[in-house]
């Protein structure tokens, strides 16, 4: 990171100094300022300062350095898989929710940088491609923490190269399964929205900032369930592009968050009102169903298709709901 400098305003009175430079930076997220600041990379008015300073305006802030972090390496751990199709070159994941795919470049030998897949893969298979450096070995795309399903693993760099351009060139397909909340206007369309963090909040992604990268949703409403617990759709999502959290924040642009999604402002939990669609009478004693809660969110990769990297062989696989989303479905549809 250069040297940097910013003058503080009155306006900024008041602020943290980790959150003042969270945004002033723009894609630097607060952790990394944090330890920037603990590196004593950071000064104010030509002092070095602590994260929690508040600022009175009209202070002089300079970025001095980088961030030195130590060299990191993912370690093997014994952690099951679901491993739907495996040969020399390549294998397939059934990955579950929970799950993050690999550690973050700022993550330490902490439980952060463990139990992730890359973890569990290099128990199970040893060996894997090393285009994606130490920390994602094998991993030529990714699926968020909350989502579940298919992920495409690379086990040399040809495979690895391959896979790459095939994502490059839009010829890998990808089919999600979302459950939305509310009915969508259409019943199908396309979403062309670039995709950027949030510059307030830096764990979410938006449609309305500026300098985003270029991102392109397909939905389908496939089933329209109007329940107990209000109106929901059941989606098939496909994705010309991979960019973070790309379906959810398409999907809750457009007014209709992802189940479980919190992030993007769908429910804590389903409320019922009492009766289902058809307007009868709750079969529970209390008048309505408990309410219903859900850990993660209902997105799940249930299909992926590819040429094999070797044999260039068209290859498809697909994996059900897992049984919480499976469960959920069948209570709302109840």
């Amino acid at each position: 990171m250069p040297l940097t400098t910013f003058v503080t305003t009155p306006a900024d009175a008041g602020r943290r100094l980790d959150q003042f430079l969270t945004g002033a930076l723009g894609d630097v997220s607060r952790s990394r300022v944090q330890q920037l600041i603990a590196q004593e990379k950071v000064t104010v008015n030509g002092a070095t300062a602590k994260a929690s300073l508040r600022l009175e305006g009209n202070e002089t802030i300079a970025v001095t350095g980088e961030v030195q972090l130590p060299p990191l390496k993912a370690e093997a751990e014994d952690i099951p898989l679901d491993v739907v199709y495996e040969d020399k070159e390549i294998a397939v994941i059934n990955k579950p929710a929970g799950m993050m795919v690999h550690a973050g470049a700022g993550a330490t030998s902490d439980a952060r940088s463990r139990g992730t897949l890359v973890n569990a893969l290099l128990h199970h298979m040893k060996k894997l491609s090393k285009v994606g450096g130490e920390l994602r070995p094998g991993i030529v795309h990714r699926l968020d923490k909350e989502t579940s399903g298919l992920i495409l693993v690379a086990k040399n760099d040809a495979a690895h190269r391959n896979l790459g351009n095939q994502f490059s060139g839009r010829e890998i397909k990808k089919k999600y399964i979302a459950l939305v909340q509310g009915w969508p206007k259409s019943d199908s369309g396309t979403i062309n929205a670039p995709v950027s963090r949030d510059r307030i909040k830096r764990t979410r992604m938006t449609t309305r900032g500026k300098g985003g990268r270029d991102a392109i949703t397909h939905y389908k409403v496939t089933e329209k369930i109007e329940s107990a617990y209000g109106k929901f759709a059941l989606v098939e999502v496909k994705i010309d592009t991979g960019r973070t959290h790309q379906i959810r924040v398409h999907m809750a642009s457009l007014g209709h968050p992802v189940v479980g999604d919190t992030l993007y402002g769908a429910s804590r939990e389903l409320s019922a009102r009492g009766a289902n669609a058809s307007g009868r009478a709750s079969k529970y004693t209390s008048g309505k169903p408990p309410a219903i809660t859900l850990s993660r969110n209902f997105l799940h990769a249930g299909e992926l298709q590819f040429l094999h990297p070797r044999t260039e062989k068209k290859l498809t696989f697909g994996a059900p709901l897992p049984k919480e989303l499976a469960l959920l479905l069948r209570r709302i549809q109840d």
